[in-house]
């Protein structure tokens, strides 16, 4: 089957991909969500030039949802119809067990006219930050919420980091938001994606790391 991934930059839609493919599809389009101001992806930040490295090392071409949040949903929409008259019949997202972001890509998939997949839904979080590390997935740490220490920014996640993290008393996988990371390196990468450090921005209730090519 031909599918496309929302592809977030981060580890979970990574293991995702790589499992569905894995299965034996074939990826036809990645669709990020970027903001239109900035030309950074949503909730993760990164610089659409990185993501655009990320497509090339993937060989997978990049569909960019450019939207403000008033228009985030019908944007991605129409993003997920692009990805089906380039042949895909479904989308695999990287939720784990959030049932209502489960619903709301079911509904932006049927709308679309499209099948949804969740190859990671309802496993076990932990399981699956382990598996992505064991598979060979270079991640590093690129946004946290203000519950965790500010030292994390910048690190490859690594087991000993993510007992950091649960020892904090985040979630080790990071699904409630607690932090996001920036895969740049994994087993369907041709080659890592090359970029430098910046400085640490404080957005209030979240810090983030700066990245760039």
């Amino acid at each position: 089957m031909d599918f496309a991934a929302a592809y977030s930059g981060g580890k979970d839609s990574a293991l995702a991909l790589y499992r569905i493919i894995r299965q034996g599809h074939r990826p036809v389009a990645l669709i990020t969500a970027v903001q239109i101001d900035e030309g950074r992806s949503w909730f993760h930040g990164i610089q659409k030039e990185l993501l655009l490295g990320v497509s090339r090392s993937l060989g997978i071409p990049i569909i960019f949802s450019r939207c403000t949040p008033e228009d985030y949903q019908q944007t991605f929409e129409q993003s997920l119809i692009k990805a089906r008259e380039l042949g895909a019949q479904c989308c695999a997202f990287g939720d784990i067990d959030i049932e209502g972001h489960k619903a709301w890509n079911e509904e932006r998939c049927t709308h679309a006219g499209l099948k949804l997949a969740l190859p990671l839904w309802m496993e076990d979080r932990e399981a699956l930050v382990s598996e992505m590390l064991s598979a060979g997935f270079k991640a590093m740490v690129k946004i946290i919420n203000n519950s965790l220490d500010q030292s994390l920014l910048g690190q490859d996640l690594t087991p000993a980091l993510v007992e950091k993290i649960k020892a904090a008393g985040a979630d080790p996988c990071g699904e409630n938001g607690e932090y996001h990371t920036f895969v740049y390196d994994g087993p369907i990468f041709a080659h890592p994606v090359l970029f430098e450090k910046g400085r640490v921005v404080d957005l209030g209730t979240h810090k983030a790391i700066d990245i760039f090519i």
